[in-house]
């Protein structure tokens, strides 16, 4: 199972049931992918162009509050 937390200018954002700490979040376009550490923001890995990286960067800004909060609920943290 992977939460689907928001789908936003063609960008898919989630996290796996099985993640691990730090608390990160996968975002997916087309074929691209990234992973993106929610507490400081680092790019953990991209394979995506570098506008649509910052553009999933300017998204999970804006909703880095309620992407941390869904994280916490789902693994009880």
């Amino acid at each position: 199972m992977s939460p689907t937390l928001l789908i936003e200018d063609g960008f898919k954002f989630f996290f796996y049931a099985n993640e691990h700490l730090p608390r990160h979040i996968h975002v997916v376009k087309g074929d691209d992918y990234a992973t993106i550490d929610l507490s400081t923001l680092a790019v953990r890995e991209s394979f995506m162009k570098k506008a649509d990286l910052k553009k999933a960067l300017a998204i999970v800004v804006k909703h880095r509050g309620a992407f941390e909060g869904k994280w916490d609920e789902f693994f009880k943290r």
